[in-house]
């Protein structure tokens, strides 16, 4: 049986050394990187099962990291590990593509927990799910999945991976409503009130991305969730 291959990003010897060795005892196989760059390249050659990313490091921080994987995939699992605990870089973190974060201190076996569910997870739903379609045709707008742009006319819209998926759930569900807390776990992994409030942030996102077309309208349903019409 192969190894699960973990990607680890972190630039402190005596940590990363720490979870490499605890993480090979408990027969994961991990690369380890010592900063940003390192660790995009290595990520391009190996295509790692779940990367475990330090948000503070040398040449290319975390952020911008999470930002180049989701450009190249959306499945990989990301797990941040830092010591920030703002808001502000909690968001971030999500709206970049994270599927969890992690503050330090934290124990060995939080974070295994946390990676065998998030591994789960993405098996379950790689046996549930249809092929994932790429493009879409939204009122005048034209959405690349894969390509994370939302374009009409000659003005193209750079969107997160967070705000792609969310868009994506919106157009599966066009003319019906999509629940929020299926969003919440579908998008964040969960439905705390944290990434509820993050939700709607996004929503608010999309609205303005959208309204080149006045025909396009993200409806709020009370106490349900949002609908996506397009008259």
């Amino acid at each position: 049986m192969n190894k699960i291959k973990v990607l680890l990003a972190e630039d402190e010897p005596m940590m990363g050394k720490l979870i490499k060795e605890a993480l090979e005892l408990r027969d994961f196989e991990v690369i380890w990187a010592v900063d940003g760059l390192k660790a995009f390249s290595s990520f391009c050659v190996v295509r790692p099962d779940i990367c475990i990313f330090d948000v503070m490091m040398p040449y290319k921080d975390g952020f911008t990291l999470a930002q180049e994987v989701r450009g190249l995939t959306s499945e990989v699992p990301i797990i941040f590990l830092t010591a920030k605990s703002a808001i502000q870089d909690l968001a971030t973190g999500f709206e970049v593509g994270a599927n969890d974060y992690i503050k330090k201190p934290f124990s060995m076996e939080e974070l295994i927990i946390r990676m065998h569910a998030l591994l789960n997870r993405r098996s379950s739903l790689k046996r549930t799910e249809s092929p994932t379609a790429e493009e879409y045709a939204i009122g005048k707008y034209h959405f690349n999945f894969k390509n994370l742009h939302l374009t009409i006319g000659n003005k193209q819209q750079q969107l997160s991976y967070r705000e792609a998926q969310l868009l994506k759930l919106l157009v599966d569900h066009q003319d019906a409503v999509l629940d929020r807390k299926v969003a919440l776990d579908y998008v964040w992994g969960d439905d705390s009130y944290f990434n509820s409030r993050s939700m709607d942030v996004f929503i608010s996102k999309l609205r303005k991305f959208l309204e080149g077309d006045p025909t396009i309208k993200i409806v709020n349903i009370r106490g349900k969730g949002f609908k996506l019409v397009i008259a």
